[in-house]
């Protein structure tokens, strides 16, 4: 059994279904079980940008390695920020001004940095995808995926910028916002299927 490629796997696994119930989620509007599988997401997300990375050739290796870098920034933000919502604002009674810093539908500053780490996790697909050389249409559409998904980078860090999201929440049930979110994941979901599908057929 080939280790690297099992890993791999399991870990495009966890992103296909982590991704799906997060969309369910948002449908049906339970918040603490998106929290908690974006807990988990960035494991899977880590385990196959790892193995697109052992697999890439030496002259794409910086690419590989920026990717795989910005991967373990993503992870570390995204956890840090469900984390926090899974247990100080579910557990803790908060001040007003703490949970407008700290409460995801505030769109404060923790939801700032869930976007930076969006952000983040956009690039290190961009890089992926660029270090891959495609052999087959699985990879191809694999890599045209993850490249065009880093073009999320620049909405996910510059609109926060704007105070739009601000003004959406005080604004609004927060329903426009769960709709772009449930566009992600039918976007990003292929992009787990394709690896999963990617790593199977090289543990064949």
């Amino acid at each position: 059994m080939n280790l690297n490629n099992t890993i791999a796997k399991i870990g495009s696994g966890i992103v296909t279904v982590t991704v799906f119930l997060f969309a369910l989620f948002l449908i049906i509007n339970y918040s603490m079980g998106s929290y908690f599988v974006c807990l988990i997401l960035p494991l899977g997300f880590i385990m196959m940008t790892a193995g697109l990375h052992n697999e890439c050739e030496n002259d794409r290796k910086v690419a590989a390695n920026i990717g795989l870098v910005l991967a373990a920034v993503y992870c570390t933000f995204i956890m840090l920020v469900y984390f926090t919502q899974l247990t100080t604002v579910n557990n803790e009674q908060l001040t007003e001004q703490a949970a407008n810093l700290l409460e995801m539908g505030k769109c404060g500053l923790i939801f700032n940095f869930d976007l930076l780490g969006y952000g983040v996790m956009a690039l290190s697909t961009f890089f992926t995808g660029l270090a891959m050389k495609p052999r087959n249409k699985v990879d191809k559409w694999l890599r045209a995926l993850m490249m065009i998904h880093g073009l999320f980078y620049f909405s996910c860090t510059f609109m926060p910028m704007t105070g739009m999201f601000s003004k959406m929440s005080s604004g609004g049930n927060g329903l426009g916002g769960r709709l772009a979110l449930v566009a992600w994941c039918v976007y990003f979901l292929p992009i787990g299927i394709l690896s999963f599908l990617h790593f199977r057929k090289k543990i064949k």
